[in-house]
């Protein structure tokens, strides 16, 4: 058994997933408290990928990152970075694509919190650094812990998008998914389910996990 495509699958998912928290939590806090009007349209763009085909968004980010057309060609030729059918396309289209199952929980959790824990923060003088990391974060940790594992679960199972925009190359872009569909088209089922079985199991011990995680952390709030 070919082990290369799961190693690099679950490298994917937590090289994604430690972006996108960089990237979701400020985005979750900008969307919780902002008062204008490009809210709407934030909240809309980063909803996409729950509504759109991810072959959609794996056809755009190819034709934008192709190096014959604008950006694409920008990057390879000033410097030097191929995106299309690399691993480093596949962990730019898999932030898109997962943007939102990192976003929303958070925004949730922060728009659950009382206004009074800003406020009093506030009032004692805290800035806005110091009241996220030391009042806000800490009181929604079921929403965090719901965000990044709904992001690395729903890399691990991505297939379309990162088809589209990272092909079939062994060692750098064969992720498990890919490497199911192949044996499947190859007739090759019982390697295809040696393969959906590893992902079944380690997805299902991960969401049992954060089920009595999560449980635990409400019950004790």
């Amino acid at each position: 058994m070919d082990w290369q495509p799961l190693f690099l699958t679950f490298q994917l998912a937590i090289i994604t997933t430690l972006i996108l928290l960089v990237i979701g939590i400020p985005l979750a806090y900008w969307l919780a408290y902002a008062e204008n009007r490009l809210k709407s349209v934030v909240e809309a763009l980063v909803s996409m990928p729950l509504v759109l085909p991810p072959t959609v968004i794996g056809f755009y980010l190819l034709l934008l990152l192709s190096p014959s057309n604008g950006l694409g060609w920008w990057l390879d030729n000033w410097l030097g970075i191929r995106l299309v059918f690399s691993f480093e396309g596949l962990v730019l289209g898999s932030v898109i694509y997962s943007l939102p199952f990192m976003v929303q929980p958070i925004q949730s959790g922060f728009q659950s919190l009382p206004k009074s824990y800003k406020e009093a923060a506030y009032l004692l003088g805290k800035s806005r650094w110091t009241t996220l990391k030391k009042v806000l974060l800490p009181n929604i940790k079921p929403s965090l812990l719901t965000g990044i594992i709904l992001a690395f679960a729903h890399t691990i199972g991505e297939f379309g998008l990162v088809l589209m925009i990272g092909g079939n190359i062994p060692n750098e872009t064969r992720v498990a998914s890919i490497a199911i569909y192949d044996e499947v088209e190859s007739l090759n089922y019982d390697m295809a389910n040696k393969y959906s079985m590893i992902l079944f199991v380690i997805a299902f011990v991960i969401l049992v996990s954060v089920y009595s995680i999560n449980g635990r952390l409400n019950r004790g709030s």
